[in-house]
């Protein structure tokens, strides 16, 4: 090689470290990021830990555990409700932003199954008020439910129902910058049930909340059921704690490594222990450890 050669060899090696450096992405940095899953991370849903606390505890808490994401659920002691004025809003969004903790926005418990218009309409209304309060909060979308199906009522019937629904706040949330999503919940929550009324709410804005209901095992099992809805997921799924024994949660790590996921599983355990900040503390090093491994099995 001539000095020349050299020269521009080595110009355009340097070149292209300093660009790759500039970005943060050095060649290990590179290597490393191939890995799928990287991008899943461990949050909280103020279910039942986390109930209790007042804003500024639920944010130390958080912050102490690093456990940086959390959902909050409404009527819990935060008091993260429609009734807040413009300042009481600035100031839980400010907290968040002080903290580094992300706020996910909020979990609600309306639904839209009820035979009656005027219930319907109630709870539509209802969730706009919270896709408004996730958006001045700095949150990203509002959780809500199918719920149940109801006697002398066509189960298609109440599929639809629930479908445009979600379709309308798709809509209104899409204004707001936010996301509603569907948790798979209660007599609803089979996967077949939750793709037929995401088949209706086909707005883009519309998303499924996996929730780790012991039916996700069920009729074709796991990876089946999975499949039907994980085109769909939004940027929140629900978790139970990760070393619980009737659920296989190394093999929805798999799964969601496999898809590439990029969002948040949410703790949403009702069980509550002696100590609820140790707890979760452990879920998070739990969390980063099977995450680690499934990585290396599939990433």
């Amino acid at each position: 090689m001539t000095s020349a050669t050299r020269r521009d060899f080595l110009t355009t090696a340097a070149g292209s470290l300093a660009v790759l450096g500039a970005s943060g992405l050095l060649p290990s940095t590179v290597a490393a990021q191939e890995k799928k899953g990287g991008n899943i991370r461990f949050g909280l849903v103020t279910y039942q830990w986390g109930k209790d606390w007042d804003l500024p505890t639920l944010i130390a808490n958080l912050v102490k555990t690093k456990v940086l994401g959390v959902e909050l659920r409404t009527t819990h002691k935060h008091g993260v409700e429609p009734a807040l004025n413009d300042m009481q809003r600035a100031e839980v969004r400010g907290r968040f932003v002080d903290s580094g903790v992300t706020c996910l926005g909020i979990g609600s418990d309306e639904r839209f199954d009820n035979p009656d218009p005027a219930v319907v309409k109630k709870a539509i209304e209802a969730s706009k008020a919270f896709v408004q309060l996730s958006h001045d909060i700095g949150g990203s979308g509002v959780k809500v439910k199918p719920d149940r199906f109801w006697p002398n009522v066509p189960k298609e019937k109440t599929i639809e129902q629930i479908g445009k629904a979600l379709n309308e706040l798709g809509e209104f949330a899409e204004g707001f910058g936010q996301q509603i999503r569907l948790e798979v919940h209660g007599q609803c929550q089979e996967l077949p049930t939750i793709k037929a009324i995401m088949d209706v709410a086909d707005n883009p804005n519309v998303a499924v909340c996996w929730n780790s209901n012991p039916t996700d095992l069920q009729g074709a099992g796991l990876e089946a059921n999975f499949a039907m809805v994980s085109k769909r997921f939004g940027a929140t799924s629900h978790v139970h704690v990760l070393d619980m024994k009737d659920y296989p949660f190394a093999k929805l790590f798999d799964l969601y490594v496999a898809m590439d996921y990029e969002g948040w599983w949410l703790l949403e355990e009702g069980k509550v222990p002696a100590d609820p900040v140790t707890s979760l503390g452990e879920q998070k090093v739990l969390f980063d450890k099977m995450l680690a491994e499934s990585r290396a099995r599939v990433g």
